[in-house]
């Protein structure tokens, strides 16, 4: 009973404590005021809002989503080094991009979104389309060898974690 009145009043409680926070940090200024005018938005914003969302979260590991998200951040810094290398060393003509199927095995809307975001915020990859019943990714590489490399390390390192993450 507890847990359907705080999902009710907070349907998405880390949406609640990102807004609050964004709203602090545009502020610019930390004061109890507009700490408490954060929390106002970040309770008003997910309520009014929660009949356009399809679910609200059930199990969420937020130790290993920091984990997953310092992961992810070393990615992007070792891919933007990969990629200025193949900008500098790799001719157009001897480019290998390739478009990449990877078959899903989350569910969640969420965290779909988390890894064609990660896919997306990593240099040299981009995710293009969503297949209409949510069972694949398509992908786009800018250079690779071994696309079924590319496919086997994004189930590895990106989607078995965020199965951990979405229970």
């Amino acid at each position: 009973m507890f847990r359907k009145a705080f999902y009710w009043l907070l349907p998405h409680p880390l949406l609640t404590l990102l807004l609050t926070v964004v709203w602090v940090l545009l502020q610019n200024n930390v004061s109890a005021g507009m700490v408490v005018f954060g929390i106002i938005l970040g309770i008003i914003i997910p309520w009014s809002t929660s009949v356009w969302w399809p679910d609200t979260p059930q199990g969420f590991r937020i130790g290993r989503m920091i984990t997953y998200s310092v992961m992810v951040l070393w990615d992007i810094l070792v891919a933007n080094v990969q990629v200025a290398w193949i900008v500098l060393t790799v001719s157009n003509d001897k480019l290998k991009p390739a478009w990449i199927v990877i078959p899903l095995e989350l569910r969640q809307p969420e965290a779909i979104t988390v890894l064609a975001g990660t896919i997306t915020l990593t240099p040299g990859t981009v995710s293009a389309d969503l297949s209409d019943e949510g069972h694949s990714l398509l992908v786009h590489v800018l250079h690779t060898d071994d696309p079924d490399g590319v496919r086997n390390e994004i189930n590895e390192r990106y989607q078995r974690r965020l199965k951990e993450i979405f229970l």
